[in-house]
């Protein structure tokens, strides 16, 4: 989680960028890609000694699709969530890869925060207030989910308790 704050007079009370995990590194996918290039071409060359050209241009073809799936998969790693919490709002704003942004804004004395653990799928948390509802978070696991929604949680008790 990273602190943000647009308006330096306006006190924040919680901040969190959420970002999707992924497993493979950039490093990791230049290896990857490697191993996949060296036995495509082994096994093409292989056919081909054979007498089988065709199925050269069949290995090709699948590093190139292996090669397009990866990189479909890094562009929507580029989707995040911010969450800001003042004493006035609740503020939850999606990027998507593309870069265009929506922001949803709730008064935090009235949102209800509801982590739903469904059966044989995924939980699902949202923010509900007046009517409307917002799911969020979506891409983080179960146990990530879980642990944002307490520190949330304890964030938006602390805000609404009086200060001192």
């Amino acid at each position: 989680m990273t602190e943000l704050s647009a308006d330096p007079q306006v006190e924040t009370r919680f901040a969190a960028v959420l970002t999707p995990h992924r497993s493979l590194s950039p490093k990791g996918f230049a290896v990857l890609m490697t191993l996949v290039c060296i036995v495509s071409f082994g096994t093409g060359l292989l056919f081909y000694l054979l007498g089988a050209w065709p199925v050269v241009g069949f290995m090709g073809l699948d590093v190139a699709l292996i090669y397009i799936a990866f990189k479909l998969n890094y562009r929507a790693a580029r989707l995040y969530e911010t969450v800001d919490l003042t004493p006035s709002a609740l503020t939850v704003t999606r990027v998507q890869p593309s870069g265009k942004a929506q922001s949803w804004s709730f008064n935090p004395y009235w949102v209800r925060l509801d982590l739903e653990e469904r059966i044989g799928r995924s939980s699902e948390l949202s923010i509900a207030s007046h009517g409307k509802r917002l799911v969020f978070a979506a891409f983080l696991t179960d146990p990530e989910r879980e642990d944002f929604a307490q520190a949330l949680s304890k964030a938006l008790s602390a805000n609404k308790a009086p200060s001192v």
